[in-house]
């Protein structure tokens, strides 16, 4: 089974198991990782945002417009900041690295 880090706000990694086909959301929520996509996935907020490591950006699919317009909104944007209920794992992605943002912002709250 493929397995992905995710880098907590304090710095520290964890690993875990991330089943093909699953977001990184998903995966997060599996796990009990501190993302809180209040859209349940569906590309209407950017509380889901994370970090792709700079050796794992270019191994994702590009970004829809949809996916683009959410981030405009997302706090500490950086160059390689996605959505994670946008990442689908997959075998090609086994050891994908994400690093959660400082902060996120929920518009809708």
């Amino acid at each position: 089974m493929p397995k992905m880090t995710f880098i907590e706000r304090d710095g520290t990694p964890r690993e875990v198991e991330a089943p093909t086909g699953l977001s990184v959301l998903e995966v997060a929520h599996k796990h009990g990782i501190d993302i809180e996509g209040a859209c349940e996935g569906s590309l209407a907020c950017s509380t889901c945002h994370v970090i792709v490591d700079p050796e794992w950006f270019n191994q994702l699919k590009k970004p829809s417009d949809d996916e683009e317009d959410m981030l405009d909104l997302a706090f500490g944007l950086e160059k390689t900041s996605r959505l994670g209920c946008q990442i689908v794992m997959s075998e090609v992605l086994d050891g994908l690295v994400v690093r959660l943002p400082a902060s996120t912002r929920n518009a809708n709250k």
